[in-house]
């Protein structure tokens, strides 16, 4: 099951219309119908309150675990990952509109096909988390801690 069939579920278990949850989210009724069916993503912020409110987890409405069987061992890509876990790192992506502007990025965590990923922009001192899918990403370059490469 998709997470946009997910979301719908769990919002029509609780007998609530698509316009009562972006009233209740702050956003609008087609962002909910764009994240149902699966054609965008809700930010991390959201999918924590949806959950909270649905009385489910977050790791239900992400899928987390839906594929993988108990007692399997980690994937080399997971275990690359974990290596850069809180650590600066330069991401590149498969499709270039889906880059997002940042000088670097720290891997928050990840589970499943999903990561919360703190970019960063240095020229505006701002950060920006998001959560993307672990498929979107092209590259992982580990960056010196002192500087950016």
């Amino acid at each position: 099951m998709s997470m946009g069939a997910r979301l719908a579920k769990a919002r029509r278990n609780q007998n609530l219309t698509q316009e009562q949850l972006a009233e209740t989210l702050g956003v609008t009724r087609q962002a909910v119908s764009r994240w149902e069916s699966d054609t965008a993503y809700p930010e991390t912020d959201k999918i924590i309150r949806m959950a909270a409110l649905f009385g489910v987890s977050c790791d239900y409405l992400l899928g987390v675990g839906e594929t993988t069987q108990p007692g399997t061992p980690p994937s080399p890509v997971t275990r690359l990952l974990w290596d850069v876990v809180g650590k600066k790192v330069l991401l590149t992506f498969y499709e270039e509109d889906s880059h997002i502007p940042c000088d670097w990025a720290t891997l928050l965590d990840f589970d499943g096909g999903w990561a919360n990923v703190d970019f960063f922009r240095k020229k505006k001192d701002k950060h920006d988390v998001r959560l993307i899918p672990l498929s979107s990403i092209r590259t992982v370059t580990l960056l010196s801690e002192g500087g950016e490469g």
